[in-house]
């Protein structure tokens, strides 16, 4: 097959007006297996990512590129768009994230080992803008990632999902380091289906159901109006064990101890609702006018750390009797030699005076006794003494729920079309304009904020995140006869685009220090202090971009192409640019193929500036933590400075082979990038950080262990091999296609410094499994259709609590999907499938290397399938 021929470009003339935006079209001509008693077989797909040239079949394309239809996405058990595309793309990772704060509201993602805002992400071919979720607790690779939230999107509104598996920010600004990914909205003017979905985990929980349609409409006689819904609820899941320290506390008679102190698994998800439009209108026979958008919204509620009731600081942990046995009062934070002694005092339970801190010292001592447990005695006396404590009220501990109410909407308007007279005739054009809107409102429940005693409510909106972002382009593309195999294709445009990142304070309790913190009780809602007013801010960052590439076929087998790209921020100044692409046909069946191209990624504007506290393990013991600014003075003492961009250099070669019904890829992949954004190391604070952060206004600075930041401190290289291979073939009476993808992907760590920390380098390097790779069969008969995946996953780091003294390497795993329809008439269908249908078990954690599950876990939850084990489900879908 030659590059292009006189007849695609006439068939696809129109559509071209859209690949002037520069990324791809709403519009794409795409081929897909029809749902009829007879699939069609040999259809190309049609794509046209990674040029701004005509759509072409993705065998012609000189990067490689993959097309995932709409009806191989609704083949999946799962309802999720993030596990959707893991079944179908090798090189994509998404990990359940337990117990990872934000990163368990809006779980990150990795295209072919590299972090969730290193992929670019499109609906329609525009920009799609980032989560205002900062992924704090990220398992390593995505430790402080804002990436968009792809989970938003349902499966029920995709026409195709395009994956380009090469760097791209030459072509399409900043992110485009691991790829890109664009989502194709439908758009039909008539039909649609409604579908039921109901399914669990074979352990019976999990529960989830799911409600979704999609229905096209005439939008007057030249236009189309495509709407979208999905609806949906899951139970939470748990893989736990009880944790050793609550049922210590259990048979020494505590009371209200819960047999499961701490849940590792799915969490709760209520009212996830989701709707989209695509809207299309003929406006004359040479332009037309578009809008799509979205507005989706989730409640999200999981587990977090159990909070033991004779050891958690600030709440029940106290040491006031030194070891001659007089009473101490807990010493200031300029006192660091009062605080050693405080350190080795007789282990109690904190008891506050509600007559005052001058009172305190006067309170009945609650010692612990030999068991663990608190001296009841002592604990029944304080309210005689006008004293307190809170294994009064919460005597068996408690465990905070972290939860966020996410609401992701956007909107995108534009027209495009052809220039029909002047110089510009034949030019097509695309100008549009875009608005994205991305809010989490934070929720911690069943907590306290101790500096207010007993009367501290359970429950707290400690705040929240958003993120706003507007983008306008005008693209120009137009073919010029220089006398070579082909027009040549030389397109341009601008870009506009504005990011702001907005903290919002949380309610008042969830922050303000009570009359009980100087008796030593903590501030704020355990486990997340609300945002202070002096925390909330909106931060603004804008940049512009000029950009033109030329597409040059010098023969019927050569195609050379050129992009630029000039950008600048007024925040860290400008960027430049390139990508060299060229393709050659060795016969009519193989081609060759390869790309070299620099790219960036800039900090986003939440990075530059978020502030938090958070919870976390250290080494296994449970301590609060804060991230900082990068310029805060604190940070810029250990080593922090202003943020930079990543700049990468990569490069991929491949080869593509089509004979007949079968077609096969295989493309080499480099990415190496710089100065690669993330947040540091946590470290230990001295008792001078701690009296620094005091007088900025940090709470609980005597509870805090370690601080964090964002920084540009290390260099990676990362490199692969992706095989694509289908076929199709009538067999067993009906039609049968195959596929098989395959990633090996190894990343290195090239460059660190203290602040990264040899552990993290081992997740950036480890975590992820070289191999991964899917077989599908999908089967068609007249009234029935099979689909079956086999995944493999090879060995990876098993990690539990981000603490390096549980990890290991983890065996290779195997698991299968699998889907059986039945189609009762034209319209009717009823579906039965399973994921993870053996039941395969994530690795259980090693106790010879941890010998002491002091956490509840029962898997590594860097496990790359899961720990939940297999699910199973039933679908109706009406289609009309």
């Amino acid at each position: 097959m030659k590059l292009k021929n006189n007849m695609l470009n006439k068939a696809v003339k129109l559509a071209l007006t859209t690949t002037t935006a520069g990324l791809f079209m709403s519009g794409t001509v795409m081929a897909e297996e029809a749902q009829t008693t007879e699939v069609k077989k040999n259809v190309e797909k049609i794509a046209v990512v990674g040029t701004r040239s005509a759509p072409r079949s993705i065998g012609d394309s000189p990067v490689p590129i993959d097309i995932i239809g709409g009806e191989e996405l609704g083949k999946s058990g799962n309802t999720d768009m993030l596990e959707l595309l893991k079944g179908s793309v090798p090189s994509f990772n998404v990990h359940q994230n337990p117990i990872s704060d934000a990163a368990s509201l809006v779980r990150p993602a990795n295209l072919r080992g590299l972090p969730s805002d290193s992929t670019l992400v499109l609906l329609n071919g525009k920009r799609r803008h980032r989560a205002s979720v900062i992924a704090f607790l990220g398992g390593g690779i995505n430790d402080g990632a804002q990436g968009a939230d792809i989970s938003v999107i349902p499966s029920i509104a995709l026409k195709q999902v395009e994956v380009l598996r090469d760097g791209a920010a030459a072509q399409y600004g900043s992110d485009a380091i691991a790829g890109v990914m664009n989502f194709v909205l439908k758009d039909a003017s008539e039909g649609g289906s409604f579908e039921v979905r109901q399914g669990e985990y074979y352990e019976g929980d999990g529960d989830t159901t799911q409600i979704s349609g999609n229905v096209g409409l005439p939008f007057t006689d030249s236009g189309f109006a495509n709407l979208s819904f999905q609806y949906k609820t899951a139970d939470a899941t748990s893989r736990s064990v009880q944790r050793p320290d609550a049922a210590a506390l259990a048979a020494a008679g505590v009371p209200d101890v819960s047999s499961l102190a701490q849940v590792w698994g799915a969490p709760k998800v209520d009212d996830d609702i989701s709707i989209f439009g695509n809207v299309g209108l003929e406006l004359t026979n040479d332009s037309e006018f578009y809008m799509f958008g979205n507005y989706s919204e989730r409640d999200v509620r999981g587990g977090f750390y159990y909070r033991n009731p004779t050891t958690r600081p600030g709440v029940y942990g106290g040491n006031i009797r030194d070891v001659n046995g007089v009473n101490m009062r807990r010493p200031g934070d300029d006192d660091p030699q009062g605080q050693e002694a405080w350190d080795a005092a007789t282990p109690t339970v904190l008891v506050g005076s509600l007559d005052g801190y001058d009172e305190q010292i006067n309170c009945p001592l609650v010692e612990l006794q030999a068991n663990g447990a608190p001296d009841q005695n002592a604990l029944d006396s304080l309210t005689a003494a006008n004293c307190f404590a809170f294994n009064e009220k919460i005597p068996g501990g408690f465990t905070p729920n972290f939860g966020g109410n996410i609401v992701d909407t956007s909107l995108t308007i534009g027209t495009k079309g052809e220039f029909t007279g002047g110089y510009l005739e034949g030019a097509f054009y695309d100008l549009s304009g875009t608005v994205g809107f991305n809010e989490s409102r934070y929720f911690i429940y069943d907590t306290v904020n101790a500096s207010l005693g007993l009367d501290s409510p359970r429950d707290f909106s400690p705040g929240k995140y958003s993120q706003l972002e507007k983008n306008f382009n005008f693209d120009l593309s137009k073919g010029f006869d220089w006398g070579l195999a082909y027009d040549v294709n030389v397109a341009g445009g601008l870009e506009w685009h504005e990011e702001t990142f907005t903290v919002t304070s949380g309610d008042v309790a969830s922050f303000t220090a009570g009359p009980f913190t100087d008796q030593g009780f903590g501030i704020g809602s355990n486990g997340f202090p609300g945002f202070k007013p002096s925390d909330a801010g909106e931060y603004t960052r804008r940049n512009y971009a000029a950009y033109m590439d030329v597409e040059a076929p010098f023969t019927e087998e050569f195609l050379l192409g050129l992009a630029l790209r000039f950008e600048d921020y007024d925040s860290f100044g400008s960027t430049t640019n390139y990508k060299l692409t060229g393709q050659y046909h060795l016969t009519d069946d193989l081609n060759i193929r390869g790309s070299i191209s620099t790219g960036f990624r800039a900090p986003t504007v939440g990075q530059a500036n978020v502030s938090n506290v958070q919870t976390n393990l250290s080494s296994g013991v449970l301590v609060d933590s804060a991230l900082l600014p990068p310029t805060n003075p604190i940070a810029v003492q250990l080593g922090g400075t202003e943020l930079q961009p990543e700049e990468s250099q990569s490069y991929t070669f491949g080869a593509v082979y089509t004979i007949g019904d079968l077609f096969f890829t295989v493309d080499y992949y480099n990415i190496q990038v710089e100065d690669r954004i993330s947040q540091s190391e946590k470290i230990e604070l001295s008792q001078a950080d701690k009296d620094t952060l005091k007088a900025a206004g940090v709470p609980n600075v005597q509870s805090l262990a370690q601080v964090s930041f964002f920084t540009n401190d290390f260099d990676t290289t990362t490199q692969g091999v992706d095989l694509v291979a289908n076929y199709s073939a009538d067999l067993l009476g009906g039609s049968s296609t195959f596929s098989l993808a395959y990633n090996w992907n190894d990343t290195e760590v090239t460059r660190s410094s203290p602040i990264t920390g040899e552990f993290k380098v081992s997740r950036l390097e480890n975590d992820l499994p070289n191999h991964r790779s899917t077989l599908s069969w999908a089967q068609q008969w007249e009234s029935f259709s099979a689909f079956t995946r086999v995944n493999y996953y090879g060995e990876y780091q098993g990690v539990h609590v981000d603490y390096d003294a549980t990890a290991k390497t983890a065996d290779a795993a195997i698991t299968l999907d699998a889907e059986v329809t039945y189609f009762l008439n034209d319209e009717m269908s009823f579906s039965v499938g399973a994921q993870n249908l053996l039941d395969q078990d994530a690795e259980e954690l090693d106790f010879d290397v941890a010998p002491n599950n002091n956490w509840g876990g029962k898997y590594y939850e860097t496990s790359p399938y899961g720990i939940n084990g297999g699910f199973y489900y039933v679908k109706a879908t009406y289609t009309f």
